[in-house]
């Protein structure tokens, strides 16, 4: 169900840190495609994020590790 991906663009930046103490941000852009409908997710805790994406039932999804 997972792809791992070098790359994915970020949807949070260094500022969202200071503005999101507790950590529980998570922002969605969702686009309508030629292939369909594409939801791009950041979040603090990527569980959260998992946890949402799983939910939707895609074939697959996209994931970039972070170091």
């Amino acid at each position: 169900m997972y792809r791992f991906v070098e790359h994915l663009p970020d949807l949070i930046d260094a500022r969202h840190y200071a503005e999101q103490p507790e950590g529980r941000l998570v922002k969605l852009r969702i686009s309508v495609t030629d292939e369909g409908v594409e939801i791009l997710g950041d979040a603090f805790r990527p569980e959260l994020l998992e946890r949402l994406l799983e939910s939707l039932g895609p074939e697959e999804i996209e994931q970039m590790l972070c170091g």
